[in-house]
């Protein structure tokens, strides 16, 4: 088959659509009807003003909304709580899906003060409606007539899931307890903003400036990149800063050894300086307020409550998940730093190998063990090709394909698809933003600008954008992506499959559980770098080689390279955030020193190896919605490697039988159902450990499709429950 890299018009159609909005000058867009091709949102009209107009009106509207369910006479009925209940808040909802998302991708001083002025508004309002006595009477006594109602598995879930929401909101609390419980959510709702923008400001004001003697091992795409970043800065030099497409490069291949030091011991120290950016007392702020309100809703520790709502159901199943992984995940990253260490007395005879040595030994130790780096694979990994292997490996799964648009943006390196089923019928809008700038947060995510819903019994397509922090173009060489990004690509565009596919009648069974969440996501992972999608996408942007096999068995035998590090640091990062969260009686405390000691001192977490996030700014549990689920990304892993064996044992990658059960069983559904019951329906039974424990080379026994294997435990089965609340404050779902 001929490789699609760069030809993108094999599938996409592209001819572009262009858009003519047809608006009064300054008239707020969020007032009127959008005339934008799909119904995107109109960026070009957006401004920081229309946003507190345009959210003050939706929250009146929703008020309005709810005093009508609310004070209605005629007896509660499913169609008019219920449905009415689900159906309310529509504008506030649309406003607040653009202002999370911006404030995340394109953020700047005017929306940074509406976020602290915002959201403990929003947190007022949303608190006002889930202690509102008058409507929680009303679907109180339809929960418990629910046996009698008649109604069919959608609307008893949709019933079962608004009393729990309400119920978990504080609804069955006393009045002086739902005064705290307000107090308690507008202050967690100020802190997240404040902490979000204390680590914006810490990422962008760093900057570590080089003469061209301090250069030493550096390739030459990555000084140039670098002397990119200085000229984006106004200066003519050359410019490393804490973005990872920045420090990782630098930390793989500089050899000047105290520079290295810096560059990651201020990436280590960021808010953590004891200066107006410092986010210790706000983590205090955080534990406090999180423990009390847990508290007062009846759990021991603000883990007991978040993950009452999961899939795991307690945090008892939480850490026998993550401890048994952190044992053998330790070991095999001790005999790692033990081969680097032979590398390192070479150069330091007397030195002490440390964290920030880490990615240059293995670096060296990848080539020296199988002749293989990043800059021999990057030319093969540009940016279009990745992106063309993702569009090609959608179609062969699912059929669909993907058309250019032409429409409102909000920065010019944002683009935009057109998103067609197989039938040619529209499916949906996606956008990318890849590249990383002084308004966007760090990371990768991806999260709607316009929810799937119905309307009037037809299906409102989603708008959903994956935004990420790739390795820019340098002059006229093209974005080159390291494994890692292209990896994450594939993990990005897994979830906004997820929202494309999603066809789900209401409103409130659109969402997953948390730590379902990331099997869409992460499932994509397991082709990215699959010889037979390999073939098809990784050409050499000069010569238009395709990836040669020498080079694709050097990446399968290299894959489990350096595991014990990247899972080591991955599940130190979930143990301290389920440890912090496990405080069961809160007293002032060193988020520092109790990292330390949960980590170092309890656990044995060796010096050279960082969690991946320390708690200053571990964005993802303070700010970003995963707070008590950092564990969500292994407990999904669990599930999306026993998923991908469907597709391997079945002898091709792209099964479209299968993928087609995934999409009907699991995508499309969104929380129709409990996590566990979509996943069954899909695999015919429990996931089983195996295969993630052999894809982090963790396990070396028989293979679970062999039916004489012994099985490991499978994953704890979850009683029919309700699926969790939306787990990011700004609808956006992160990479880990």
């Amino acid at each position: 088959m001929k490789p699609i890299a760069g030809l993108l018009t094999l599938f996409l159609v592209m001819n572009c659509v262009s858009c003519e909005s047809g608006k009064k000058s300054g008239e707020n867009p969020f007032f009127t009807e959008w005339t934008t091709p799909y119904g995107v949102p109109p960026f070009d009209e957006i401004r920081p003003e229309h946003f507190l107009p345009a959210i003050e009106r939706g929250m009146s509207l929703h008020d309005a909304e709810i005093d009508a369910i609310a004070t209605n006479n005629d007896d509660p009925t499913f169609e008019n709580v219920i449905l009415a209940f689900d159906r309310s808040g529509a504008m506030l909802a649309q406003t607040e899906l653009i202002f999370g998302m911006l404030c995340a991708a394109e953020n700047n001083a005017e929306l940074q003060a509406l976020q602290e002025q915002l959201m403990p508004q929003l947190a007022a309002h949303y608190d006002r409606i889930l202690l509102d006595e008058r409507l929680f009477a009303r679907i109180r006594d339809l929960y418990e007539r629910r046996e009698s109602l008649s109604l069919d598995a959608e609307q008893q879930r949709l019933l079962e899931k608004t009393y729990r929401r309400f119920v978990r909101a504080g609804a069955l609390l006393d009045k002086e307890q739902q005064a705290r419980l307000k107090e308690i959510n507008g202050e967690l709702a100020l802190a997240a903003v404040r902490f979000g923008n204390n680590l914006l400001a810490e990422n962008n004001r760093f900057e570590m400036e080089l003469s061209t003697d301090q250069l030493g091992g550096l390739p030459s795409d990555v000084q140039e990149a670098a002397r990119e970043a200085a000229r984006g800065r106004g200066k003519d030099a050359v410019v490393f800063t804490l973005h990872k497409p920045s420090m990782i490069p630098f930390l793989t291949y500089s050899s000047e050894r105290s520079l290295r030091d810096s560059l990651y011991t201020a990436y280590l120290n960021r808010c953590n300086h004891g200066d107006e950016y410092d986010n210790k007392q706000l983590i205090n702020d955080f534990i406090r307020l999180r423990t009390e309100k847990a508290h007062l809703l009846g759990y021991p520790s603000y883990a007991a409550y978040v993950v009452d709502d999961e899939m795991a159901r307690t945090p008892e199943a939480v850490y026998e998940l993550l401890e048994g992984i952190w044992t053998p995940a330790l070991g095999r990253a001790k005999e790692e730093l033990a081969e680097m260490e032979e590398l390192f007395r070479k150069d330091y005879p007397d030195g002490e190998f440390a964290s920030w040595d880490w990615w240059y030994y293995a670096e060296k130790l990848r080539r020296q063990k199988y002749a293989l780096d990043e800059s021999m694979l990057r030319p093969y990994f540009s940016l279009e090709n990745v992106q063309s292997g993702i569009f090609f490996l959608a179609n062969r799964l699912y059929g669909i394909t993907f058309r250019p648009l032409i429409v409102p943006v909000y920065h010019p390196d944002v683009t935009a698809y057109e998103v067609l089923d197989a039938d040619e019928t529209h499916l949906g809008v996606l956008y990318f933003d890849f590249f990383p700038r002084a308004g966007k947060s760090q990371g990768a995510w991806c999260g709607n600008y316009v929810e799937q819903t119905y309307e009037d019994g037809v299906r409102k397509a989603p708008v959903v954008s994956i935004v990420c922090n790739f390795t820019p173009p340098v002059g006229n060489t093209p974005a080159l992506l390291t494994l890692d990004e292209t990896e994450t690509l594939f993990h990005e565009f897994g979830h906004a499959l997820h929202a494309l596919f999603r066809d789900v009648k209401y409103r409130g069974l659109s969402e997953v559980e948390g730590d379902f969440v990331e099997l869409p996501s992460q499932i994509m992972e397991n082709w990215a770098f699959a010889p037979e999608l390999l073939r098809q996408y990784a050409v050499h942007y000069r010569t238009g080689e395709i990836i040669p096999q020498s080079l694709i068995d050097k990446i399968r035998r290299s894959e489990l390279f350096n595991q014990g590090f990247m899972t080591t640091e991955l599940v130190a990062a979930a143990l301290s955030d389920m440890d912090i969260h496990s405080i069961g009686t809160y007293e002032a405390f060193d988020p520092v020193a109790f990292e330390r000691e949960a980590l170092t001192g309890k656990r044995g977490l060796i010096p050279q190896i960082e969690p991946r996030y320390r708690y200053p700014y571990f964005s993802h549990i303070f700010d970003g919605g995963y707070s008590a689920g950092y564990y969500f990304y292994i407990w999904a892993e669990v599930l999306d490697k026993d998923a991908f064996e469907a597709f391997r044992e079945s002898g091709d990658l792209f099964n479209k039988r299968i993928a087609d059960d995934f999409r009907r069983k699991v995508l499309a559904r969104g929380g129709e159902q409990a996590g566990m019951d979509l996943y069954r329906a899909f695999r015919g039974k429990d996931p089983d450990r195996i295969p993630m424990l052999r894809g982090r080379g963790l396990w070396d026994g028989p293979d679970p499709a062999d039916s004489t294997a012994v099985q490991a435990p499978t994953m704890r089965p979850v009683p029919d429950g309700i699926q969790a609340e939306p787990i990011a404050l700004d609808g956006a779902l992160r990479r880990e």
